[in-house]
């Protein structure tokens, strides 16, 4: 439970007691007896009884050990003597950073692990009279949940399910504070650092999975390449004129670049020749024995050309 640490006096409380201060002196002054003492009586009245609350704060109220009541926002009067605030409760959301260091994972894998809990006083009542101090309990809930979430994940699973960790915390670590007015808003898993020996080993698994799905990717990229060749032969193979227009397209495209020199076979040049094509091809498709019988003899080629 929160110590009363806001009970100084309001500036609401100290403008009237200030003024019965005042208000006292003078009568001194005066010269009356009776009216000093009333004015000073009622200042420390004032100042032991009015109190003010701001918005984001509970007052927890005594009265003769008993609870009496939960005053919010504003001012209030307590009886003296009598009542007693035991506790100032702030009900905003406040954080709590926690971590857990050494634990071993599922998989016996040693891990530390930074997490961040978002929280806030949902009973005042509660959090005042149901436990000493619950700041000083959450921190500790919230490190022992942790370690029996590590305990029972992977360390894939803690490492790629981020939110599904953070969710199983909330959930745990809600229905341990639940009994005490504290309401878990969200748990954020902040870090979680492997040793490096194994980050090494990890990083060289991640670098050979890359590898192989490269390679796959580059395999499938060469099976369709060669079905498209294979789909380019049959055209050819069906139509031979194309694949004379394809072989002068690939000549124009290699030496329109001006100053380009490209040196071709004889035998290429003849089967670009449309007249000459028809035995270019015999002359592939014919046999060893066979080819000496459709070719000129070289000297009377020589002889054509001179």
């Amino acid at each position: 439970m929160n110590p009363p640490r806001e009970l100084s006096i309001n500036p609401i409380t100290s403008f009237l007691v200030l003024v019965c201060l005042a208000g006292a002196a003078g009568a001194f002054l005066l010269g009356h007896f009776y009216v000093p003492y009333a004015l000073l009586a009622a200042a420390v009245l004032i100042g032991v009884s009015l109190k003010m609350a701001n918005a984001w704060q509970k007052f927890v109220i005594l009265r003769m050990g008993k609870l009496q009541s939960v005053r919010g926002a504003g001012l209030f009067v307590i009886l003296p003597l009598l009542d007693r605030v035991v506790a100032v409760i702030d009900s905003r959301i406040q954080t709590t950073a926690f971590n857990a260091e050494q634990a071993l994972t599922k998989d016996t894998v040693p891990v530390n692990v930074d997490a961040i809990i978002f929280w806030h006083v949902s009973d005042a009542e509660k959090a005042a009279l149901a436990i000493t101090n619950y700041r000083e309990a959450i921190d500790r809930v919230a490190q022992t949940s942790l370690r029996e979430m590590i305990g029972s994940s992977m360390l894939a699973a803690l490492l790629s399910d981020r939110k599904e960790a953070d969710e199983q915390l909330k959930v745990e670590i809600g229905q341990k504070t639940a009994a005490w007015g504290i309401a878990v808003s969200s748990v954020e898993i902040r870090d979680v650092a492997i040793p490096v020996a194994l980050q090494d080993a990890m990083s060289r698994q991640a670098q050979a999975e890359r590898e192989k799905q490269a390679r796959v990717i580059l395999g499938s990229a060469e099976a369709a390449i060669a079905g498209k060749f294979v789909e380019a032969a049959a055209i050819y193979d069906g139509h031979p004129w194309a694949l004379q227009l394809r072989a002068m397209n690939i000549i124009y495209e290699t030496t329109k670049d001006r100053g380009a020199t490209i040196l071709m076979p004889s035998s290429m040049v003849d089967s670009l020749n449309p007249s000459a094509a028809p035995v270019a091809f015999a002359l592939a498709m014919k046999p060893a024995a066979a080819v000496p019988a459709l070719i000129e003899p070289e000297p009377a080629r020589q002889q054509a050309a001179a």
